[in-house]
């Protein structure tokens, strides 16, 4: 994995030697190191591990995911906060198929460090809904289903959530 700062400073140098092409009359290599200056910026952003582990997930490949998401070592000091969030709700997605505890700590650590995206957050904390209510803790399983509907802005989850509801009063 390549260091955030080594990111930032071939952005630099790349933008550097882009205006320089710019001014030696090379228009075209100019604007094309610029845009190419984008890419490491980009993955600043966006760690590579986590993009391609969220495309192994798409696959329903736990395991490719797992490996992407091994390959980071030290995520405290590797990622910025919100890829640590992406992190921690990586693994909670994986490990919700099996062990519900270690699920509900990263599931936890991942709304606690922020995602980005309202529809994630939403997942998250349906997942914990969904770990809560197996618990037999239904008012926490109520709150979080109250907070998923709020940030459900586009009803991609109203299937999920009416489940729920329903599973909430057979307990």
């Amino acid at each position: 994995m390549v260091p955030k700062i080594v990111k930032l400073i071939i952005t630099g140098l790349l933008i550097v030697l882009g205006i320089w092409q710019i001014t030696d009359r090379n228009t075209g290599n100019g604007i094309f190191l610029i845009l190419l200056s984008i890419i490491p910026l980009f993955l600043y952003f966006r760690n590579e591990y986590i993009l391609l582990a969220f495309l192994q997930l798409r696959k329903q490949n736990f395991a490719g995911a797992k490996k992407w998401l091994d390959k980071i070592k030290n995520p405290e000091s590797a990622l910025i906060k919100k890829q640590q969030g992406y992190y921690n709700y990586l693994h909670g997605l994986m490990l919700s198929q099996t062990n519900l505890n270690q699920a509900e700590k990263y599931f936890k650590k991942a709304i606690e460090l922020g995602l980005t995206m309202d529809l994630d957050l939403a997942v998250a904390k349906l997942n914990l809904a969904g770990i809560a209510l197996s618990r037999r803790r239904k008012i926490e399983a109520t709150n979080l289903l109250a907070e998923v509907k709020k940030l459900d802005k586009q009803n991609m989850l109203k299937d999920q959530v009416n489940l729920m509801k329903q599973q909430m009063k057979k307990i």
